[in-house]
């Protein structure tokens, strides 16, 4: 493989029609969560010219989470705002480079065309860790009370609603594991489901019917999240009579899926039905040279430490990928 030579950050045209050389780079991380800052600091401390493109603020779903307590070496907690800065300045100072910009395409062979917002770049590997974002109500004040009562994690901030009344929206396994989750801390669980039965596994849904702290609102949508500072109230519809109706609670935990960034990659490796990257245990795809990591990858368990260890295989692989000049490192048969 030729040495990767570092270039301008920039694809605009000259007057004269001719494009600027590209910026030439052995490692691209699409992605600056957990998975992607961590990828970035070891590859850089490896020596490879890397540089990583995240299309909002670092840290990607930790930043919305206001206490993380189970992230090691925290023992009194850290908040997802704080834990993204510090991942971030730890992988620029080893020499990782950032920029602020959206992957809108990636070409096939050797070395890669990675097309953004702000111009096109070259890499010899690339480690796709862009996330996943959670389905959203679409509901009025949804997005102002995000983080004032308004979650997506019962795991993150569970812990703050200890003793008091919430609600969780949805009927899958994820809404049900969250309802059970959060009766280890509030008094109440409302569990509210546009449907009349739940989709949720048998085994959940036995363990959901048996806690007393649950009660199930069914047939119900959430209309409306009211609140000022601090969500309030609920207003909710029933899907089959039309009947309106305000449910009082502390906070609301949606839980109507998880949606992977993933759309950007579709012909660039396999996905799977749902659109997750199918990869092996290195964090190959079924491209070589193209690694993922993090919620985006199918099986992840969606959690901090999980997309850190992704970060630290992906890396791995991807140095070994340029060290034997681009052999191997792909899904044979997926």
């Amino acid at each position: 493989m030729a040495e990767i030579a570092p270039g301008r950050n920039s694809s605009s045209h000259l007057d004269h029609g001719e494009r600027r050389p590209m910026a030439r780079y052995e490692v691209i991380i699409i992605g600056g969560g957990p998975a992607g800052l961590t990828a970035g600091l070891y590859t850089s401390r490896a020596g490879l010219k890397s540089l990583l493109f995240e299309r909002g603020i670092c840290g990607g779903q930790i930043v919305n989470a206001a206490l993380i307590e189970n992230y090691p070496g925290f023992p009194q907690g850290i908040s997802g705002a704080e834990l993204g800065v510090l991942m971030h300045q730890q992988a620029v100072k080893y020499g990782l480079e950032v920029a602020t910009a959206e992957v809108t395409g990636i070409s096939q062979g050797q070395p890669y065309n990675i097309s953004t917002t702000e111009g096109d770049f070259e890499a010899a590997t690339i480690i796709i860790a862009a996330g996943s974002e959670y389905h959203k109500l679409e509901a009025p004040g949804e997005e102002k009370l995000s983080g004032h009562g308004v979650s997506y994690c019962a795991t993150c901030d569970g812990f703050f609603f200890r003793d008091q009344e919430v609600a969780v929206v949805g009927g899958g396994d994820t809404a049900i594991t969250d309802a059970l989750e959060l009766t280890r801390h509030a008094k109440k669980v409302y569990v509210i489901h546009r449907r009349d039965q739940l989709r949720a596994g048998q085994v959940l849904q036995q363990r959901a019917f048996a806690e007393p702290k649950l009660e199930f609102i069914w047939s119900t949508v959430v209309e409306e999240l009211v609140g000022d500072k601090m969500l309030e109230e609920i207003k909710l519809c029933n899907a089959k009579t039309g009947q309106r109706s305000i449910l009082k609670v502390d906070g609301v935990f949606v839980a109507v899926g998880l949606m992977p960034n993933s759309r950007s990659f579709f012909n660039v490796v396999d996905l799977d039905d749902a659109g997750y990257i199918i990869t092996e245990e290195t964090m190959a795809t079924s491209t070589p040279g193209i690694f993922a990591a993090g919620d985006i990858r199918r099986n992840s368990p969606r959690q901090i430490g999980a997309a850190v260890g992704d970060g630290v295989i992906a890396a791995m692989s991807a140095f070994k990928y340029v060290q034997e000049g681009g052999n191997g490192a792909s899904i044979t048969n997926p």
